[in-house]
């Protein structure tokens, strides 16, 4: 690979991770196949490829926000502390400007 070496242990050293000799034999093959795949998709030409943020369109990803409500208006508002005109009142917390 043309890629410059990079040591398993010091990358693990950024990382602030302690690593066994087992793991760092495990390890550094698999950085230098992920570094050898980069080096393969940068030599990719994608000038004529426009940018996205997603492989495919995005849209439609909210639900439509319905209510769940198990009990009738009227057995909620016999619990509510204070009520008018079939509505709960709280306290004013905004104050005018």
């Amino acid at each position: 690979m043309s890629h410059r070496h990079i040591d398993v242990r010091y990358v693990a050293n950024l990382a602030r991770l302690e690593l066994t000799a087992d793991e760092v034999a495990t390890f550094q093959p698999q950085l230098e196949a992920i570094l050898g795949h980069v080096e393969a998709l940068s030599k990719l030409d994608v000038s004529g490829i426009d940018p996205t943020a997603h492989a495919t369109a995005v849209f439609g990803k909210m639900r439509e926000d319905i209510p769940h409500v198990s009990l009738s208006q009227t057995a909620m508002l016999s619990n509510a502390p204070d009520q008018a005109q079939g509505q709960i009142r709280v306290p004013k917390v905004v104050t005018e400007a």
